[in-house]
C-alpha cells in the first residue's frame, strides 16, 4: 500500500439485473475491495453480515455467493465516486471526486430507491448526483468498521428498511 496520495480509477462495475429495485451506493471501495475487485472486500466490514441478517439468509463467503445475494434479494450495488485522490481507504481521506454515471444503472434495471451506505457516500450523491436521477438517496449507517458505535445488531435492524416497499 502506498503511503502517497494519488489519484484512483474505481476498478470495478455495479452489480445489478434488470429485477434490481434498490440501488445501495458506497462511497469508493477500500483497498482491500479494490485488490480484489468487488465490493466490501475487507473482512471487518460487515456489509455482508449485515445483507444477510435483513433477508435471513447465509452470510456469503464467495464473490459468486455474493453476487446472487445481492440479485436474489432485488437489490443493486455500486458507488458513488468513479475517482479520486486517496491515501489508503478512509472516507476521510477522498479528495477531488468524480461521480460514477448511474444511468448505467437506472436505465437498465427497475430500480426506483437509493440508499447510500454511510454519509460521505450521501455527501457525495446528494452534490454530484442527486441533480441528474431527481431520486432523494436514504442515508443508513455505514458498515465500515470505522463506524465501530453501530453493533451488528444495531445495524441490521436500521438496514431493514430495505425490506420495506
Amino acid at each position: 500500500m502506498t503511503s502517497t496520495a494519488q489519484r484512483v480509477q474505481h476498478p470495478f462495475g455495479p452489480l445489478f439485473n434488470e429485477a434490481s429495485r434498490i440501488l445501495i451506493l458506497g462511497s469508493f471501495p477500500s483497498v482491500k475491495s479494490r485488490e480484489q475487485r468487488f465490493f466490501y472486500g475487507h473482512p471487518q466490514n460487515r456489509f455482508w453480515k449485515v445483507i444477510a441478517g435483513v433477508f435471513g439468509r447465509p452470510v456469503p463467503g464467495t464473490i459468486p455467493e455474493k453476487k446472487a445475494l445481492i440479485l436474489g434479494c432485488g437489490l443493486a450495488l455500486w458507488d458513488t465516486i468513479e475517482s479520486c485522490v486517496i491515501t489508503g481507504s478512509a472516507d476521510a481521506a477522498i479528495r477531488d471526486a468524480r461521480a460514477n454515471d448511474l444511468r448505467i444503472v437506472l436505465d437498465h434495471s427497475a430500480v426506483s430507491r437509493i440508499v447510500c451506505n454511510g454519509r460521505k457516500s450521501q455527501e457525495m450523491y446528494d452534490r454530484f448526483l442527486l441533480p441528474q436521477t431527481g431520486i432523494e438517496a436514504e442515508c443508513l449507517p455505514s458498515t465500515s468498521p470505522a463506524n465501530a458505535q453501530w453493533s451488528l445488531e444495531r445495524l441490521i435492524a436500521a438496514w431493514s428498511v430495505l425490506k420495506a416497499e
